[in-house]
């Protein structure tokens, strides 16, 4: 209980800073919820479950007590703007509620706009006024630390013929992860090619796309109505998306 209520407060403060940054927000609210109990023993440490299309339920930002040990208080602020506001749920809420997709674009999807945008919400972190506390800072940075330690090791694995020993060995040498958590790590990149690079690769695009913005815009540049047009057609390959900024930007100028 403890751990939720520590969450909703977090919830509350991002909430309250979203307007300074987004004027297109989901209209489905979401929610935090412990996992229930029957799968909390293999269910990951924190996950976002998308609102029912129908309003029945709204999205569920679930937290994982089953073993409060593996349950960091330095990722609260960096697990709750990833996983829910402006991560996860702005992404797949909105694109639920844009009419003019059709269903399988609603709720389909690409990892690496997925991913990429949760990571670029984290980025935001600082702008919605979090990680002002040393020890969430730093919880911010171990993330970071992992998800550039992941674009070495599917590397290594799928194209430079590493074994899962290498992977291991990288992974208790570059990071303060127990070697429970890293074996987990590793098996899922070699089962998973190309998953793991997707979270850089996809915030290294949106920040590319914002620079590009921000520098041919300059003082009309207007942040809000940048993540409008990341956000407001819902998931889309890369290269498209590059495409759309552009053509925005273009009309805006």
């Amino acid at each position: 209980d403890e751990l939720i209520a520590a969450y909703e407060q977090i919830k509350v403060k991002i909430d309250a800073r979203l307007p300074k940054l987004f004027n297109v927000e989901p209209k489905a609210p979401y929610i935090v919820k412990a996992v229930e109990a029957y799968r909390a023993q293999s269910a990951a440490g924190a996950s976002y479950a998308g609102p029912a299309p129908d309003g029945s339920r709204p999205g569920i930002f679930y937290i994982n007590t089953y073993n409060l040990k593996a349950q960091p208080k330095f990722l609260l602020e960096t697990l709750s703007i990833h996983e829910a506001a402006p991560g996860h749920h702005f992404q797949i809420a909105l694109q639920q509620e844009v009419q003019s997709l059709p269903d399988f674009r609603k709720f389909g999807g690409y990892t690496v706009f997925a991913e990429g945008w949760a990571l670029y919400a984290e980025s935001l972190g600082k702008e919605l006024g979090l990680f002002t506390d040393p020890y969430m800072w730093y919880g911010r940075l171990n993330d970071e630390q992992l998800r550039a330690m992941r674009l070495v090791l599917d590397t290594g694995f799928h194209a430079k013929g590493w074994t899962r020993q290498q992977g291991i060995d990288y992974m208790l040498a570059n990071s303060s992860m127990a070697k429970s958590d890293v074996i987990a790590e590793v098996e899922r990149y070699i089962a998973w090619p190309g998953q793991a690079l997707s979270y850089k690769l996809g915030e290294f695009k949106i920040k590319e796309l914002r620079d590009y913005a921000h520098q041919q815009l300059g003082e009309q540049f207007d942040i809000k109505a940048f993540h409008t047009q990341i956000l407001i057609d819902g998931a889309l390959p890369m290269p498209i998306l590059e495409q759309k900024i552009k053509r925005w930007v273009k009309s805006q100028q």
